[in-house]
């Protein structure tokens, strides 16, 4: 059932959106501190935000300068969201950069550490004197 735009639940769906340009704020903010873990906290809220929003903006008609606000809060929420994007790439990359350092390090430490002996000394096996 499509509803008129003069109704409420346009501004509603409006303020849903413009929630989730707050929190998708906060989220880039968490990204350039490096606040990975409250990033990860708040993306989970995000995800289940915008699944909500989705099943919500179903069936809602808008006027035209409403549209126009809808759009724009979704541009400016992609923008941030590439952005968080590039940040986690970055973090990303910089993870596996030292996963490789570390498995570099372990690989040369076993190449190089001293053998244990696999050579049994027969004095301690097998006192003097037996045959």
């Amino acid at each position: 059932m499509i509803q008129h735009p003069e109704s409420g639940e346009a501004e509603r769906l409006l303020a849903c959106y413009e929630a989730l340009l707050e929190r998708s704020t906060r989220m880039l903010a968490m990204a350039r501190e490096e606040a990975w873990e409250a990033l990860i906290e708040e993306e989970s809220r995000y995800v289940q935000e915008v699944e909500r929003l989705a099943r919500e903006d179903q069936g809602q008609a808008l006027d035209t300068a409403q549209r126009e606000r809808k759009a724009d809060l979704l541009e400016r929420i992609l923008e941030q969201d590439m952005e968080v994007r590039r940040h986690l790439v970055a973090r990303r990359d910089e993870l596996g950069e030292l996963i490789g350092n570390s498995r570099r390090k372990r690989d040369l430490e076993r190449a190089y550490r001293q053998p244990q002996s696999a050579v049994i000394e027969a004095r301690k096996r097998f006192p003097e004197g037996t045959p």
